[in-house]
């Protein structure tokens, strides 16, 4: 029986390849490329880090202690991942690298899913956060309008809660804060009527 051939993994200089239009990952070895987010998906990355943001990386209203980056690019083992916001505890990571990317697994990553990135936010990038050993993940759906909370337990996603619509939550790691979910979510515009 003749075997086929195998495809080399993806290497960095393949990513630096993709057009600047497009978001490039590598994930277990195989090179990923997506369109920029979409108006309402950006709107609930911009948003959802406006309101951390404050809290948490400048300690207004909130605690501090944290670095909170939008699209920051991770180098965790072989994979390069880019979610659209991630955060560092500051006690972890006192300095940011001066590197254009981490090597340091963040403790909190918020990946903002679509239609056309779901199932590689899901299917591939969450167990590659798991080996890497971040502790808290959210993914946020601006079509369901839903957060999905997890915490990394013995190496596997542990569900922690599931919001939606307008509910005004705390979420961990972020509980020190109030979170309205309803100003994440942008309805599409209405088709002009001819």
């Amino acid at each position: 029986m003749a075997t086929l051939p195998t495809k080399p993994p993806a290497s960095y200089e393949d990513l630096l390849r993709v057009p600047d239009n497009l978001v490039a990952e590598i994930v277990d070895g195989e090179l990923y490329t997506s369109p920029r987010p979409a108006p309402r998906h950006s709107q609930a990355a911009s948003v959802l880090g406006g309101d951390i943001l404050p809290a948490f990386h400048r300690g207004r209203g909130g605690p501090g202690g944290w670095w909170i980056l939008f699209e920051p690019e991770l180098h965790l083992a072989a994979n390069v991942l880019v979610p659209n916001l991630a955060g560092w505890r500051r006690e972890r990571m006192p300095r940011l690298p001066e590197t254009a990317y981490f090597e340091l697994a963040p403790d909190w990553v918020c990946e903002v899913v679509s239609p056309r990135t779901g199932r590689l936010d899901r299917v591939k990038k969450l167990p590659a956060y798991a080996r890497a050993g971040v502790p808290h993940l959210w993914l946020v759906d601006p079509i369901s309008r839903t957060l999905e909370v997890y915490r990394l337990e013995g190496g596997r996603w542990v569900v922690i809660a599931t919001h939606g619509d307008d509910a005004v939550v705390k979420a961990e790691p972020f509980e020190a804060i109030e979170l309205e979910l309803g100003a994440l979510w942008v309805e599409p515009a209405e088709p002009p009527q001819p």
